[in-house]
């Protein structure tokens, strides 16, 4: 049996629903990398690679092309916030990554990153529908996800509201997929999204240390 159809086979069955181990796995550790996140800890970045690599093997068993193009994408991307993290301009005091509100400008961008995006990807979707069973939620996911880890490279405690408002629509979507474990991380994602928001919110009160190494 190939490695690609270990991580695909069924590792238990609970509440009438397939837990696959590629599905529990990746997600189990996405939760890691949530929770390193949280604690501003630059390991967050090659747990999210991890993840996502995963990942793509659970989105292709479930036939959710637009999944596995999310997780590839949530693999580029965290190989973009490590280095970002690793030469991270500004440090708190206790030596982890600073973390500030985003300006209106950045808002700014970011949100009509996510609605163009969104649009873009939906339409997409839309016009093959073999990429996705559910192309709007589908593509609000994928953009919401890639707007997300961007605001977190940069620090940005906007990165928190992002994950909530892709959990609204993460956690019926994977139900719905046949992904009962990736449904039931998300009501967990939600929970750890709101103590690493509290965290980060305090956080901004930090200050941080002039002259600081980059």
């Amino acid at each position: 049996m190939s490695a690609l159809s270990t991580l695909n086979s069924v590792a238990f069955t609970a509440f009438g629903q397939d837990i696959k181990w590629s599905d529990m796995v990746g997600n189990v550790i996405g939760l890691l990398a949530l929770a390193l996140g949280w604690r501003r800890s630059i390991w967050t970045w090659p747990a999210q690679l991890v993840s996502g690599l995963v990942l793509v093997a659970a989105y292709a068993s479930a036939e959710l092309s637009g999944g596995v193009g999310k997780q590839l994408l949530v693999a580029g991307v965290a190989l973009w916030g490590w280095r970002q993290w690793t030469l991270g301009r500004q440090r708190a005091r206790d030596g982890s990554i600073a973390v500030r509100f985003a300006t209106w400008r950045e808002r700014a961008l970011l949100t009509g990153g996510a609605i163009a995006g969104t649009l873009a990807v939906g339409g997409l979707f839309t016009l093959y529908p073999s990429l996705s069973w559910s192309p709007w939620a589908d593509a609000y996911i994928f953009v919401g996800t890639l707007v997300a880890m961007v605001a977190q490279a940069r620090g940005l405690v906007e990165f928190w509201f992002a994950w909530l408002l892709v959990d609204i629509v993460g956690v019926p979507l994977a139900f719905n997929s046949g992904l009962a474990f990736s449904g039931l991380v998300y009501v967990i994602y939600f929970a750890l999204v709101l103590w690493g928001l509290r965290d980060w919110w305090l956080r901004t009160r930090t200050p941080v240390l002039k002259g600081a190494p980059a």
